[in-house]
């Protein structure tokens, strides 16, 4: 039972946390009015809260100098009444500055997570073939997701609380000292024991946090890998190993995210409890210097208020701090995790060679705008600047190419073939062999370690990866439909076709009957990769698709693997129509659809064993004449 889904317990290397943190700052300083705005809303928000304190001491002081002694009466409170209105507008202001704080941090936030999920979409969009194959689909969606949604938890509340602690801590700091110096010094003391504390478990946390990330992808990569091939689990009766195997990975996932709440959930409380102990230390004190005196030091009951106050408000912003680091080490785990894949190389072309329409007139090819069905390499020199032009006529060679995915295991061993116009090259062999590698390399999906492939005379490498496979029509063995109605998933593959066009590759694929024979036709909506219709018929607008893009060069991987014989008869038929003129290799384990290739390669081991045409192979009693007379089966 194949076992996916990343290793267990391992964690990648140590990032550059400074690094990834300056690089995410670079995304939130590209926001500059938003972030100037919540900046003063924040500032405003926090001033105004540290300021409100400040008419605590003469409301307490004047109110007690009032009363004191004398009977009660409201007349009494009238002088206090002026340090009640200032405060009213004090707070007014604060609770205009926190809406304005909010809603530019939802701005803010929002415009952020848009330009990195652009980002991070465009350049998975732009990596190449070899990226995908190494991942799986559920490690690759957890960074859109859970890495993303890590980010956001963070740049929506977290970074406002840590600009509006700082501006608290530093102005509560300033009036501690105004009141109470010796008292100040208490509190410093209590306070650089949380923050060792916040630090010591900070630590450990993030550890696990980052942990929790890697984890978490690796569960999702595992979920959708056998929901995906949920069939094939019920066929085989591998439902418990499945779930033996879910089970292992899910526990390391439970140990990663209990690590990491363990000392989150500690460090709340702890620092919670701390902050009342320092209160209650910096009241007992203060308490003994505003009624006997310490040491030549006095305060006022209205002094003693508002220290008390500001000391509050000093260890509050800490606590609120620690309880932010646990999402900023989630963030910033997160942010790596994008980043790493916004690094990723992206597929390099190097072509300069492109292809465009043409028109031959008298033998000269000159370029044009409209279509005319008949297409030109633009050669741009670079010594002189001049500009050549060559009809694209679909001659591939291949020139002793050797090849390696992995540059330890060869899998091609100096193969040379070449396929004329006109001409339906074929390949067999067993599984492994390297027939799908070699359409792989035509499209230029991995670059060959040796040798040369030649399309038109013209060293691939030197030809634009878009222009070159602009040129080429593919159906895999593995169609991919994707949510929309036929007729979309047939113009996918020219988005310019018209109805008529669409229509007609339908016919040509025979495809056209079953289509109207739906309610809604050509209109009828597909999701979940065509599951509304039989894998045959996936397979025939899978080839309506190619037909519709006519391509000079045809590439068909297992084209007909998935349908019937009746069918494939009918798709014979229309295919040679679509073949004519054109450029074919053909991958087939089913013997029976090669027979007409004008050439047949029988590959085994990476090499070309045999090669001719369907009478040369059968004479000469080989390996191909012991598949096709069932003497050695294809595997």
């Amino acid at each position: 039972m194949p076992k996916h889904g990343g290793p267990k317990g391992a964690l990648p290397k140590p990032k550059d946390t400074k690094r990834t943190v300056k690089r995410l700052l670079t995304y939130i300083g590209k926001e500059k009015w938003l972030l100037a705005g919540m900046i003063i809303f924040v500032v405003l928000s926090s001033v105004a809260g540290v300021c409100a304190s400040i008419f605590l001491q003469p409301l307490i002081d004047d109110l007690l100098s009032n009363i004191a002694g004398k009977e009660f009466s409201f007349a009494l409170f009238k002088p206090v009444l002026k340090y009640l209105q200032i405060m009213a507008v004090v707070f007014i202001i604060g609770v205009v500055a926190s809406y304005g704080k909010a809603k530019c941090s939802v701005f803010l936030t929002a415009r952020i997570l848009n330009t990195l999920r652009k980002e991070l979409f465009n350049s998975v969009a732009d990596l190449p073939i070899s990226f995908y194959d190494s991942r799986p689909n559920g490690e690759i969606m957890s960074r859109f997701t859970n890495d993303v949604e890590s980010l956001r938890a963070f740049l929506s509340q977290g970074l406002t609380q840590l600009i509006s602690s700082a501006i608290t801590i530093i102005g509560s700091f300033v009036f501690m000292i105004y009141y109470g110096k010796a008292l100040t010094v208490l509190v410093i003391i209590m306070v650089a024991v949380m923050i060792f504390i916040t630090k010591t478990l900070g630590e450990k946390s993030a550890y696990f946090f980052k942990r929790q990330q890697q984890e978490l992808g690796s569960v999702n990569g595992y979920i959708e890998e056998i929901i995906e091939g949920q069939k094939v689990v019920k066929v085989f009766n591998h439902e418990e190993e499945v779930k033996e195997h879910f089970s292992e990975i899910n526990e390391e996932l439970r140990k990663a995210s209990t690590g990491a709440n363990t000392f989150a959930s500690i460090l709340m409380p702890l620092m919670g409890n701390l902050t009342h102990v320092n209160y209650a230390i910096a009241a007992s004190f203060g308490a003994v210097i505003a009624i006997k005196g310490f040491f030549g030091m006095h305060m006022t009951a209205g002094s003693l208020v508002t220290f008390l106050q500001y000391s509050r408000n000093f260890s509050q912003p800490i606590t609120q701090v620690s309880q932010q680091f646990n999402n900023a080490i989630m963030a910033i785990a997160g942010a790596e995790r994008i980043f790493e894949y916004l690094d990723e190389k992206a597929e390099t072309d190097e072509g300069y060679v492109t292809l465009v329409n043409a028109k031959e007139v008298n033998g000269n090819i000159t370029e044009c705008k409209e279509h005319t069905g008949t297409w030109a390499w633009k050669h741009t020199h670079t010594s002189d600047g001049s500009i050549t032009y060559k009809k694209l006529e679909g001659l591939v060679e291949f020139e002793n190419v050797t090849f390696s995915y992995d540059g330890k295991k060869t899998v091609l061993h100096d193969v040379s073939l070449y396929a004329k116009p006109s001409q339906k090259i074929a390949f067999v062999g067993s599984t492994g062999a390297g027939k799908t590698t070699i359409t792989n390399l035509i499209n230029r999906f991995y670059e060959i370690s040796d040798g040369k492939i030649r399309y038109d005379g013209i060293n691939i490498q030197k030809i634009k990866k878009e222009d070159l496979r602009r040129s080429l029509g593919m159906v895999l063995q593995d169609t991919h439909l994707f949510t929309g109605t036929i007729e979309d998933n047939i113009r996918y593959g020219n988005l310019d076709a018209t109805k008529e066009q669409i229509v007609q590759a339908a016919k040509l694929a025979n495809a056209h009957e079953f289509i109207t024979a739906l309610p809604d036709g050509y209109d009828t909506i597909l999701t979940g990769d065509g599951s509304n219709l039989s894998q045959g018929q996936r397979q025939l607008l899978s080839i309506a698709r190619a037909a519709v893009a006519d391509p000079p060069v045809l590439i068909l991987d297992e084209a007909t693997s998935s349908i019937d014989t009746r069918t494939e008869k009918l798709i014979e038929q229309g295919m040679d129509k679509l073949m004519a003129g054109r450029t074919v290799f053909v991958i087939a384990h089913r013997l029976s659809t090669v027979r007409n290739a004008n050439a047949i390669m029988v590959l085994e081991h990476g090499k070309i064993i045999e090669r001719g045409d369907h009478d040369d192979l059968i004479s000469q009693q080989g390996r191909y004449y012991q598949l096709y007379t069932g003497q050695f089966e294809l595997s």
